[in-house]
């Protein structure tokens, strides 16, 4: 699990009645505290998830110093504090997950595909990352190719707003938007795999076959959701 958080300048928005990053910041503190009770056999927490969180600008910053198992992370202190900077270079984030990636893919060859869950607020201001992405969902274990999620923390995203998140049937290669910037996420974005899909269903969410791993942040709700998609990885 690869985490890649814009932490641009643009960041410090409002989202609801929160700044952008806060909001981010709270649903990844609720994220990790669900990987840790799916994680967790009687008193034990087990080393299920691997976990790397990159934030960026127009650097890249290595929150928790290389790749963590879970039960590491949360002994650590779990989430770190998220600062806002300057620019939004999502090509250079990309290809440092993709470094992490071919490093760990031979480890991972028994275990549920990859997932790097991408968060941004805005268009990128180095190279496309598009060509990246697309590497990194060539890349594949056993289980299937890497999955590649975007979170897309907006004012206006869809054209159609979402109203109950728990209703929503998600993007599909369909869906239409109002920020140009969608539909390039959207061609970043993998088809969401049916076990995810109905391990969202247990959670009351009425995501399409089909639908993609792309999540219009419009509302603090959205947001939650899109991480909260992250840590719905299969159990082997």
């Amino acid at each position: 699990m690869i985490y890649l958080l814009d932490v641009s300048g643009s960041m410090t928005l409002a989202n609801g009645d929160k700044r952008r990053i806060d909001v981010v910041t709270d649903a990844l503190h609720v994220t990790l505290r669900q990987m840790v009770y799916r994680s967790t056999k009687g008193s034990r927490i087990s080393s299920r998830y691997r976990v790397a969180m990159l934030a960026y600008s127009d650097e890249v910053y290595d929150l928790l110093g290389g790749v963590k198992k879970i039960d590491e992370l949360m002994n650590d202190g779990g989430m770190p504090i998220l600062n806002t900077h300057r620019f939004t270079d999502t090509a250079k984030a990309f290809r440092h997950a993709e470094t992490i990636l071919r490093a760990e893919l031979p480890s991972l060859q028994d275990g549920p595909a990859p997932l790097i869950c991408h968060m941004t607020d805005g268009v990128y201001t180095g190279d496309d990352p598009e060509p990246i992405a697309r590497r990194i969902m060539d890349l594949s274990v056993k289980d299937g190719n890497v999955l590649v999620e975007n979170i897309f923390i907006s004012g206006d995203v869809l054209e159609q707003e979402v109203v109950d998140p728990k209703r929503w049937q998600g993007v599909t290669p369909n869906t239409p938007f109002l920020d140009e910037y969608g539909y390039k996420l959207r061609a970043m974005s993998s088809v969401m795999p049916d076990s995810y899909r109905e391990m969202m269903r247990d959670a009351n969410y009425n995501l399409a076959q089909g639908s993609l791993l792309m999540f219009p942040g419009t509302n603090p709700d959205l947001v939650s959701l899109g991480f909260q998609m992250s840590a719905a990885t299969p159990i082997f």
